[in-house]
């Protein structure tokens, strides 16, 4: 199959590919938001798949590979259906898991921790996977929610493209909105496949980022989350 001739770099495209030199490798986020578009949301994840499955298929037979057959000819539709449905849901915020706040009625006044939450995201900048373990802790105002919904919290923010300290971010401030408590505690570790699996090729090192807020930036509090959490 002879694929159609790609036109010639434009002198906006020259600009934005010596831009993406001087980042290279560079672990940069603007923003604790995800960059999306206004129009993210105004064609159906039906339509994104068929758009998605068109451009991928044209990607694969750029790198020469024959999609007659039969263990490639289906993978354009699936990687679609992968990236709409599961590791990218979670930039529809239709998928946010619901909470639900209840009384604490036990009066545990004491910080409650969530370790060890395993987690798979994507590298926005090489949309290649990040994985690891997210440690949240909270001190109630009175309100609790059921431990698995921190679980589900992270695992929504996680499922987007993304960089880490975003990640610790959204997380964290999600969690002081839904408990109504400044009292929040988030550290992620976690291995990135852009480090290991290409460039520095370093399968090793880990990345850990932090979120302290309230009565967390008090160093006994915060030592005594980092204890449980290290235990």
């Amino acid at each position: 199959m002879k694929l159609k001739e790609i036109p010639l770099y434009t002198p906006h495209d020259i600009e934005s590919d010596v831009m993406i030199e001087e980042i290279g490798d560079n672990h940069i986020s603007n923003s604790i938001e995800t960059p999306l578009r206004s129009d993210a949301f105004d064609i159906s994840d039906k339509r994104k798949k068929k758009i998605i499955a068109k451009h991928f298929k044209t990607i694969m037979e750029t790198l020469g590979l024959d999609l007659n057959d039969d263990s490639l000819m289906g993978t354009p539709s699936r990687v679609a259906k992968m990236y709409v449905d599961e590791i990218f849901y979670g930039l529809n915020p239709e998928n946010k898991p619901k909470i639900a706040l209840f009384e604490n009625k036990y009066q545990y006044n004491e910080m409650l921790v969530e370790k060890n939450i395993s987690f798979h995201s994507n590298c926005e900048h090489h949309f290649v996977p990040i994985y690891g373990k997210a440690h949240v802790a909270y001190i109630s105002s009175g309100k609790v929610i059921g431990l698995s919904k921190i679980n589900r919290i992270v695992d929504y923010f996680a499922r987007r493209p993304q960089v880490q300290e975003r990640l610790t971010n959204q997380i964290g401030n999600d969690l002081k909105e839904i408990l109504e408590t400044e009292h929040v505690a988030v550290v992620i570790d976690a291995k990135h496949m852009c480090v290991s699996s290409r460039g520095i090729k370093d399968e090793s090192s880990s990345t850990i980022t932090t979120f302290y807020s309230g009565d967390f930036g008090n160093e006994s509090t915060k030592n005594e989350f980092l204890n449980h959490i290290n235990k």
